[in-house]
């Protein structure tokens, strides 16, 4: 009984302590964060998949209202970033977002060809670029990823996190204007629909964070029955 009584306050400390440490969790990156600066989700300026990034070998589609000649299919992003177009020749394209890229065009357009251009830009197609999926996902690894891809897509390609994620620690790391830069989102919002699908682009890292205290019960409970910790009541007797 002694040891029994013993065993359950051991438990019990530990519950408090893997809690105390799941709360700091809440304020503390993932494994290997620490290296990187970190911004809030909502400064990424990135939150949907409408922010794919155009990146060397893409294919893209370029209209501009009424001036069927300027308007060209398919054309293809060069190893440099670059795309030739009829009039304002070639244009850099890598590392914008169709929409960045249909406003420098209707300026170029505009500067000296056309008076008040519409140009729409998408991609038509976009070659396999590579994001890294760690932390507490079934099967972390290296993803290939083509087109716009949102996080939620990449965990599917992971086969989803494990049971002891912490679905509101879960970071994208990126490379922003020089610097590695992680942007932390919560899951669980976005599945509920109470947050925008944030989109990943090539070469971004994605970490699922850990809780420990939903390790801890986990154990627990697959410990429970040897530890015998709820034991059988004797029946009481009906009579003397």
């Amino acid at each position: 009984m002694i040891n029994m009584r013993t065993g359950i306050i051991a438990l019990l400390s530990c519950t408090v302590a893997a809690c105390a440490q799941d709360s700091q969790v809440s304020t503390t990156l993932p494994t290997g964060a620490a290296a990187y600066g970190v911004i809030s989700a909502a400064n990424t300026g990135q939150n949907s998949v409408t922010d794919y990034r155009i990146g060397p070998l893409d294919k893209l589609d370029v209209t501009v209202f009424e001036e069927p000649e300027l308007s060209v299919k398919a054309i293809p992003v060069d190893a440099s970033g670059l795309i030739a177009l009829p009039l304002v020749g070639s244009v850099e394209a890598r590392g914008k977002t169709a929409s960045e890229l249909s406003t420098e065009l209707e300026k170029l357009f505009g500067e000296k060809y056309l008076k008040d251009p519409q140009v729409t830009v998408s991609v038509a197609s976009s070659v396999s670029q590579r994001v890294s999926i760690q932390g507490e996902v079934t099967e972390p690894g290296v993803y290939q990823v083509t087109g716009p891809t949102t996080l939620l897509e990449v965990l599917s390609m992971a086969k989803g996190e494990t049971d002891v994620a912490k679905l509101n620690e879960v970071v994208i790391f990126r490379n922003m204007n020089g610097q590695r830069m992680g942007a932390v989102f919560d899951v669980a919002s976005i599945r509920r629909g109470q947050a925008d699908d944030p989109a990943v682009q090539g070469n971004d890292m994605v970490v699922v964070g850990y809780s420990a205290a939903r390790r801890f019960w986990q154990n627990v409970v697959r410990a429970a029955p040897i530890l015998g910790i709820f034991t059988r009541i004797a029946p009481i007797p009906t009579s003397y």
